[in-house]
């Protein structure tokens, strides 16, 4: 049978609905990231307004807490980025990215450091972590220079108040074994292949129908990593106008191409808007390079409009200010208006 062919707002639909950005959802916060793939999280607010955005009554102190009780975890994951992500995410993607996060370190390092010294340098980070978590300064002082290679010899979380929207700056860690356990994977099947097929499944769920070269940009591996986990999994088929072959997992969201989309605010450094979901159309061609650029490297909070980025927005002093990038009519006006306010609120 020939493969369906979706338009490009069959695509921007689809992304929508999965990160749940067409209407707000009353899913609990770990299953809410774990329907949008986590949450890219470079500056604390950020998965704050995120989650604002997508779920009914969010307040901000239920995402501080559940920091604090381990249903959640922030770390750095895909791409080496800071991530937000259910404490159930954590393990398999930790472990699927493992490999090419290793490679990758040694490759940036000049010298490049012996996997041996590595590993011994994790270990004395563990044991000093055994004691209780840490401040940034104290383990840079063990490791020195090596501090930004030894994090793949270990992996790291970062733990409250440090992180949240009251204590912003990330800088208190422990090791993820002693903050949330070890990885209870599955008797049957190696580590890393019951973990690539888990980070191949959230993916697709969260931005697919997606091409192999999608899934290996966000997860910031090759394309042949993540090759073999796409051939084990059982995967619908479709194609995009240009005919590029899209994966996707069973029964994931497409809805109709004329579903309403409401306004919503995104934050800086948003996953939708990075070039691994370019072909939906949410950030429009003629705008990345405003949103994206050497002069600004954080990029800018922004606000949909009918599914796709109209201008930038920023909250100061009790206020929003929206700058659209073109005019926008009163009923659109309006309903910005009226999410302005509940932003408001929400900060106050």
């Amino acid at each position: 049978m020939a493969e369906r062919v979706l338009a490009q707002r069959e695509l921007n639909r689809a992304l929508l609905a999965r990160q749940l950005l067409l209407e707000r959802s009353t899913l609990p916060i770990p299953r809410a990231l774990e329907r949008m793939g986590g949450i890219q999280d470079q500056y604390a607010p950020n998965a704050y307004i995120r989650l604002w955005s997508c779920l009914e009554r969010f307040k901000r102190g239920d995402l501080t807490r559940a920091l604090a009780r381990r249903s959640v975890v922030q770390a750095s994951l895909m791409r080496s980025t800071i991530h937000v992500v259910s404490r159930r995410d954590y393990w398999p993607f930790a472990v699927a990215i493992r490999a090419q996060h290793r490679e990758w370190l040694l490759r940036i390092r000049k010298p490049r450091p012996s996997e041996r010294d590595l590993e011994r340098l994790a270990e004395e980070l563990r044991t000093l972590l055994a004691d209780g978590p840490r401040r940034h300064e104290e383990l840079l002082e063990l490791v020195g220079a090596s501090w930004n290679v030894v994090g793949g010899w270990l992996e790291l979380v970062r733990v409250p108040p440090s992180g949240t929207w009251e204590h912003r700056r990330a800088h208190l860690f422990q090791t993820a074994e002693r903050w949330i356990g070890p990885w209870e994977m599955e008797a049957d099947g190696a580590a890393e292949d019951q973990a690539l097929d888990h980070l191949v499944r959230r993916y697709l769920g969260a931005f697919g129908p997606a091409t192999r070269n999608d899934v290996a940009l966000w997860a910031g591996v090759k394309v042949h990593d993540v090759a073999p986990a796409l051939d084990r999994l059982s995967l619908r088929c479709f194609r995009d106008e240009q005919g590029s072959e899209l994966l996707d997992v069973p029964r994931a969201p497409l809805p109709d191409p004329d579903t309403p989309a409401p306004v919503r605010f995104l934050p800086t450094w948003d996953a939708t808007l990075l070039v691994h979901a370019r072909r939906t159309g949410i950030l429009p061609e003629r705008y990345r390079q405003r949103i994206f650029h050497t002069k600004a490297p954080h990029s800018y909070p922004t606000f949909l409009v009918d599914g796709a980025v109209a201008g930038t927005w920023k909250y100061e002093q009790g206020r929003v200010t929206l700058a659209p990038f073109e005019k926008l009519d009163r009923a659109v006006s309006r309903e910005l208006r009226e999410e302005s306010e509940r932003f408001v609120a929400f900060h106050a």
